[in-house]
């Protein structure tokens, strides 16, 4: 909701539901689209979390000027990148490349999370 604005990024109900994605939807910096996906959705080969999404909470982050955080969270994404540093659209939580590869929505993500933490950092 801060990413498009629809909320300010250091309004008390965001940053508790911030919280809450971090506690309910992450692994490690993985996030999934909704709760339970991992165990529910689709064969079990395809299990992960969507890097779109853990971009998304790298940009959140650093929204909510929780910079270390986000730092921290990117520099385990870029962990995830395959040999040429392209992304898939799900990362299985061992770290292989799941779904559409290379995935645009996930590059795109990732650019706008690095630019925003760059300026942050400034």
């Amino acid at each position: 909701m801060s990413v498009v604005e629809f909320v300010g990024p250091t309004d008390p109900r965001w940053l508790a539901t911030l919280d809450r994605v971090q506690k309910e939807l992450t692994y490690d910096v993985l996030v999934e689209r909704h709760e339970g996906e991992s165990a529910n959705d689709g064969p079990a080969e395809d299990q992960g979390a969507f890097g779109v999404c853990s971009f998304w909470l790298v940009e959140c982050l650093t929204r909510a000027g929780r910079l270390d955080e986000a730092r921290l969270a990117l520099e385990k994404m870029f962990s995830y990148a395959n040999h040429l540093d392209l992304y898939a659209e799900k990362i299985g939580y061992a770290g292989e490349a799941l779904g559409n590869f290379p995935h645009a929505f996930t590059h795109l993500s990732l650019i706008t999370a690095v630019v925003r933490l760059d300026w942050a950092l400034g």
